[in-house]
């Protein structure tokens, strides 16, 4: 519970600015929950007698339940990049679950919660302002994970074969490059086209075809952010496999809010 694990971006845009506004610190789950859990976050900011600061954030194909004062809830996975506004001083504790490792604890399409936020007492035995208080209040971080899977464990559910595999599919996407169509996945995985995108909207939430889009477009901003293809945008876009540019900035642009120049100034 105490191990800390690496920081990659993960949706995180504009990352070399935001070091310099909050921390973040993310921890490995126990092992009893691993299979369900990608890790803890916590998200600590001090910015008294500075301006207010807007983080934004590119969506990811996890569930994540949020600890905030007033709006502890679980999320299901957006579909545009939105900005988390940070004033005074805070602390908020995360938890994201691997794509597909929240179902098994509902049951139900994750699809059917976009863009509505599921009650904490819908799922666990406390209310959102319960959570609060029990993990908040703690200085340590450690101590913040313990108490949130004191909760979790007594909710363990069965393991699920379709969630491994969707693991396995979100993963493949993730590290091969190579992979920009949904027929790729399937001939890998000898899986039906239909049935994939069937245990994505039920597993996941979003279909196999965004979580592709959403792969390739967190790459280009990461790139963007550690001084690649700054002046190459052309090249980028090929090295994402998009074979047609003006798409790669129709893509950018629809998840970022902004062209991939517009960003890659930015981020100089």
């Amino acid at each position: 519970m105490t191990i800390q694990i690496p920081k990659p971006h993960m949706g995180l845009l504009h990352v070399q600015e935001s070091a310099k506004r909050f921390h973040l610190t993310r921890h490995a789950p126990s092992r009893e929950l691993a299979s369900f859990v990608k890790h803890y976050w916590i998200v600590k900011w001090n910015l008294t007698g500075q301006e207010a600061y807007s983080q934004l954030v590119v969506p990811n194909p996890c569930v994540n339940l949020v600890v905030e004062p007033g709006k502890t809830a679980f999320y299901a996975p957006g579909k545009t990049t939105y900005a988390y506004l940070l004033h005074g001083q805070g602390c908020v504790f995360g938890v994201k679950f691997k794509p597909g490792g929240f179902y098994p604890f509902i049951k139900q399409p994750i699809s059917e919660l976009t863009g509505r936020p599921l009650g904490v007492n819908q799922v666990l035995d406390a209310s959102g302002s319960e959570l609060e208080k029990a993990i908040l209040k703690q200085e340590d971080e450690a101590r913040m994970a313990e108490q949130m899977e004191r909760y979790l464990l007594p909710k363990l559910p069965d393991r699920d074969a379709q969630t491994l595999f969707v693991q396995q599919v979100v993963d493949l996407i993730a590290k091969d490059r190579e992979i920009t169509k949904v027929d790729t996945l399937c001939e890998h995985f000898q899986v039906h086209k239909r049935t994939l995108q069937r245990l994505f909207d039920q597993y996941v939430g979003v279909s196999p075809k965004w979580v592709i889009r959403l792969s390739r477009i967190q790459n280009a901003a990461e790139a963007m952010d550690s001084g690649q293809h700054h002046h190459d945008l052309l090249q980028l876009s090929m090295d994402l496999g998009y074979h047609d540019q003006a798409h790669f900035i129709k893509d950018f642009k629809s998840m970022v809010g902004k062209t991939p120049d517009e960003y890659a100034k930015g981020s100089r």
